[in-house]
């Protein structure tokens, strides 16, 4: 008697270009980004409130600072606040997914943890993006920001790239705490970064060792860099060590993350 074997074959799974990048998810990501209020109340209405509270009052907004006025300063203030707050929360929403079993998921993708880290970065400085536009508008409307034309551009720029820092603070945050915890948690973390660095108090009317303290905190180095543009003087290389390190500690930690969550069985 004979028999014939029947071999079955599977076909291999190919692994996608660049770990599994598209910026098709890029869209998606963003759409579903901007139909939460909240995150746009936040990220682009609160900014702007801000701005024109403290950026219009007539008792100091015309004050000469570097090369502009303290209309200006506080404009390129409140858009970083507004980037900060889009990047965080942009990265933030993976805690949202780790809650509903996505993260899980993603085992039995070819996705890689860097293409997946690299997507949510993405979308989260398209929404930064948006805020810092939609300050800067804010400034153009008024008429009172005074500084020339290539420091709006620069610091918007250095605004925006700079805020990269925290769409990896985002994702660090969102892999390591609970969906129920983590927006409580980067809301007070962000206040201490953000007085902690100079944003909404200079870091002139500070104690000496409260300055001292503020250069080893995340948002120092941006602060002082987005900045630079308008106020001018020397360039001090604490402010980009201190924006690298922060950099390599949250985006280290976030792929770290991400790749004990999805190795859970």
């Amino acid at each position: 008697m004979t028999s014939t074997q029947a071999t079955t074959t599977s076909p291999e799974r190919s692994t996608p270009p660049i770990g599994g990048f598209s910026l098709g998810i890029v869209r998606l990501e963003v759409r579903r980004l901007l139909r939460n209020h909240r995150t746009v109340i936040f990220t682009m209405v609160t900014p702007v409130i801000f701005f024109l509270i403290f950026g219009l009052n007539s008792a100091y907004a015309d004050r000469r600072v570097g090369h502009g006025n303290v209309s200006a300063f506080i404009m390129v203030s409140m858009a970083l606040y507004g980037a900060v707050m889009a990047n965080t929360s942009g990265g933030a929403m993976v805690s949202l997914e780790r809650a509903l079993g996505w993260s899980r998921q993603l085992r039995v993708t070819p996705l890689s943890p860097t293409a997946y880290i690299a997507i949510k970065m993405l979308t989260s400085m398209v929404l930064g993006f948006t805020s810092v536009l939609v300050v800067y508008a804010a400034g153009l409307v008024t008429h009172k920001p005074s500084m020339p034309l290539f420091v709006w551009i620069s610091t918007a720029l250095c605004v925006w790239v700079g805020s990269l820092l925290f769409a990896a603070f985002g994702l660090f945050i969102g892999y390591l705490l609970p969906s129920e915890n983590v927006m409580q948690v980067i809301g007070f973390s962000l206040m201490l970064f953000s007085f902690g660095g100079g944003l909404f108090i200079p870091l002139s009317q500070y104690s000496p060792a409260l300055r001292r303290a503020a250069a080893f905190t995340p948002l120092y180095g941006l602060n002082q860099l987005v900045h630079y543009p308008l106020t001018g003087g020397g360039l001090d290389w604490t402010w980009p060590t201190n924006l690298l390190a922060w950099l390599v500690i949250f985006v280290g930690g976030a792929v770290w993350l991400f790749r004990r969550d999805t190795a859970r069985v």
